[in-house]
């Protein structure tokens, strides 16, 4: 008895041999051969049976709509025996009814007992076939007078129509015998009847031929037939007609009915003995390698689940944001205190910059948020250059972004990366095919100095944004120490600004302006002060962004106006009464839609005049919603009140905005006051503004004049109206009163002028 592994080894060495291949090979040939001609002769089969089916449908479906018109005029026909006197409006309703439920007829028709035809719908298209003798020969004779003795109907067969085209007609009798009152007729074109077959078919993949009688009366089908066309003849059952449906089917169907699996078979069978031959000759060497594989296969399945590991920790970690692209702000913080754990131990310094757009939120207003996400996300791509393995650049929301610099040796490194990430806004961004300028404010916290943990860093960066917003924005901002009681100071009067108003702790200071013409003073501008219970009397850039901010600076703009006009009710019967008082307005207050109301209201209350009230807004305003913008000042200028450009020159100054708001006066800044009489530039700057303004109608104002030569220039440019220190600070009106009786302040400002 021979021992198993040797037989095994015997049967394995004869599997091995070199003709067992091509042996495998030949079998599957054969198997895929005999399959492929099986596999064609079954689908030819399957075609020429889905053909007849086909054929039989549509022979079916042409006998019971043929059946169905038969009926339908058989109806009509009914109708007007019971009542021969029906009328011809009446039967060309019924008739008309009948046309919308079966639109397949050319025309319905009632042929009276001459067999004339004396009715019919519609008209259009059938105009010739009225007062048409439908007994048109001897055949057509004799088969309509046995259709009126024996009552039942007649099909004429297909015949040349009157209107055009071959068609078959009905005739329908309208009573028998001696009662009989005519026919009623349905025409029905041979090609509408035919085309209903294929009403639910593609029409480009048969051809249909109509036999009647054995002679060809229709064909429909337009294509050309290749190699040995296919077709199935049916008998038509059509009462009093014999017909045949022969149905021929286009190559494109024949095509579509084909089975790709004769072919596949074929060729899967090929490569499947192809493969199998291939595994043969590989076997020995398989055989041969066994070993060493099962040791590589246990390599690698340990690698693999330490890959497995590392990528669920690397799914759990990396997060990133849809829009730009960066990492999220989860991700972010989790990476920032994995960074700080490590700054801890190599004793390194860590810098976390805070970075908020400038007027985003007023550019995705305008523009629309489209606008705003194609920004964020070029902003994005300019800001992910930075990113190295110490810089990582993240997105938290809104119009915020966040860089985490590692490794920071001294503050010059932080210095350098803010330089960085101005450089990125340097050029404008194309946005919707628009360039657009876009500046950045930074606020900055370094660890450990500013914090010890990612939640506080980011609390500091953030307090330090907020201040270097208050600076003007555009710029940055370290953290310090003393910055958080200063966050803290800033609550408390936040929360003291809610009761102001109820407290009655507002009041108004008004700084003069003197008219250069008449050496007068008939014009003040009111300045709001929040005199606070424990703090003193605070200035507006104290208090006034905490306003905005809360959403209180509307309450407060309207109290400034009814504050202004209450003092212009004051001062009627004195020799104030003529006096002009100019107030800001921000632009919450402008989005008002009842902002023009109130003012109105206020005026008509006091019984003020209404160009004896200025508004002043900055130019940064005009651009907010320009077409609200543009309603609500042209409707205060019809009111009558006086509208100022504030702080000219500085902003987005347009010559667009003078040409199509309606202003009376530009206020130029300060800054371009300041150092006029020592900048030739900012000299030449006013002059072009005042020269500008005059001919455009408008007056002019400079705020700021502190020297005498400063006022003495600005005459010499035919400046109109000044204001500063030279003239007056913002006072109280008593104060201001007992100035202006004692003549002193145009004396002082007039001192060393030709006034």
């Amino acid at each position: 008895m021979e021992h198993p592994p040797y037989k095994f080894g015997l049967l394995v060495k004869r599997l091995l041999h070199p003709a067992v291949p091509v042996v495998i090979f030949l079998v599957f040939l054969a198997m895929a051969a005999g399959l492929r001609y099986g596999l064609i002769h079954q689908y030819t089969g399957q075609i020429q049976a889905n053909l007849e089916n086909e054929a039989r449908s549509m022979a079916s479906t042409l006998e019971w709509e043929f059946m169905v018109h038969t009926n339908a005029i058989e109806r009509i026909a009914s109708r007007l025996a019971i009542d021969p006197k029906t009328p011809e409006s009446e039967w060309r309703e019924d008739a008309l009814n009948h046309l919308e439920d079966f639109r397949i007829y050319q025309a319905i028709e009632w042929i009276d007992r001459d067999f004339i035809i004396r009715w019919l719908v519609p008209a259009a298209g059938n105009e010739n076939v009225l007062g048409f003798n439908a007994a048109f020969d001897q055949k057509r004779l004799m088969a309509l007078e046995a259709a009126r003795q024996s009552g039942n109907y007649d099909v004429s067969g297909v015949i040349e129509l009157r209107q055009g085209g071959k068609g078959v007609v009905i005739y329908a009798p309208v009573d028998t015998g001696p009662d009989n009152n005519g026919f009623v007729a349905g025409v029905v074109r041979v090609e509408t009847l035919v085309r209903q077959l294929l009403a639910s078919r593609e029409s480009a993949m048969f051809r249909i031929k109509i036999h009647s009688q054995g002679a060809p009366v229709y064909t429909l089908g337009d294509f050309e037939s290749t190699g040995d066309p296919i077709s199935y003849t049916v008998p038509v059952k059509l009462p009093t007609q014999e017909w045949q449906l022969t149905l021929e089917p286009s190559p494109a169907w024949v095509d579509k009915q084909r089975s790709p699996w004769p072919r596949w078979t074929f060729v899967t069978l090929l490569v499947m003995g192809l493969l199998t031959s291939l595994t043969t000759l590989l076997l020995q060497l398989m055989l041969k390698r066994n070993q060493d594989l099962l040791t590589t296969r246990r390599e690698l399945d340990e690698e693999i689940a330490q890959r497995k590991t590392i990528q669920k920790d690397l799914v759990r970690l990396e997060s990133t944001d849809v829009l730009t692209g960066l990492a999220n702000r989860r991700f972010f913080m989790e990476d920032l205190a994995h960074t700080l754990n490590i700054a801890d131990r190599q004793m390194r310094q860590v810098a976390l910059v805070m970075l908020d757009l400038d007027r985003f939120q007023m550019l995705n207003d305008s523009l629309g948020h489209q606008f705003g996400d194609e920004l964020l996300v070029k902003v994005a791509d300019r800001l992910n250059q930075l990113s190295n393995e110490c810089i990582t650049v993240a997105y938290s929301g809104g119009d915020e972004f966040m860089i985490c610099q590692q490794h920071v040796e001294d503050i010059d490194d932080v210095i350098h990366l803010l330089g960085l990430i101005k450089q990125c806004f340097e050029s404008p961004f194309v946005v919707q095919d628009e360039a657009h300028s876009i500046t950045s404010t930074l606020g900055v916290a370094v660890y450990p100095h500013s914090g010890l943990d990612a939640d506080i860093l980011l609390r500091n960066a953030d307090i330090a944004l907020y201040r270097a917003k208050e600076q003007g924005r555009n710029t940055y901002q370290f953290y310090t120490e003393g910055m958080q009681e200063r966050e803290v100071m800033r609550l408390e009067l936040e929360k003291d600004l809610s009761q102001a108003l109820a407290n009655n702790e507002f009041v108004l200071y008004y700084q003069p302006q003197l008219n250069l013409k008449s050496g007068e003073i008939n014009s003040v501008e009111a300045l709001i002060r929040w005199q606070h219970p424990r703090r003193g009397l605070l200035p507006p850039a104290a208090f006034i962004p905490l306003a905005e901010e809360s959403g209180r600076i509307a309450d407060i703009g309207r109290w400034v106006v009814m504050a202004a006009c209450r003092q212009l009710a004051a001062w009627k019967g004195t020799r104030f009464e003529s006096f002009t008082v100019a107030v800001n307005l921000c632009g919450r207050e402008l989005d008002d839609e009842n902002l023009v109301e109130r003012i109105r209201d206020a005026l008509e209350a006091k019984d003020i005049p209404a160009n004896r009230l200025e508004v002043e807004l900055t130019e940064e305003i005009f651009i907010q919603n320009i077409e609200h913008n543009l309603d609500q000042l042209t409707r205060l200028h019809e009111l009558g009140v006086h509208l100022a450009i504030d702080d000219f020159g500085v902003g987005y100054s347009s010559l667009a905005y003078l040409r199509d708001f309606p202003v009376d006066i530009l206020k130029i800044d300060r800054s371009f006051i300041t150092e006029i009489t020592e900048r030739h530039d900012d000299a030449v700057i006013t002059r072009a503004v005042i020269n500008l303004a005059h001919n455009l109608g408008l007056r002019v104002v400079a705020e700021g004049v502190e020297t005498q030569p400063q006022l003495d220039l600005l005459k010499s440019q035919g400046c109109d109206v000044v204001q500063g220190y030279l003239i007056s600070r913002p006072v109280p009106v008593a104060k201001l009163e007992k100035a202006l009786d004692s003549g002193a302040l145009e004396k002082l400002a007039t001192a060393g002028t030709d006034l």
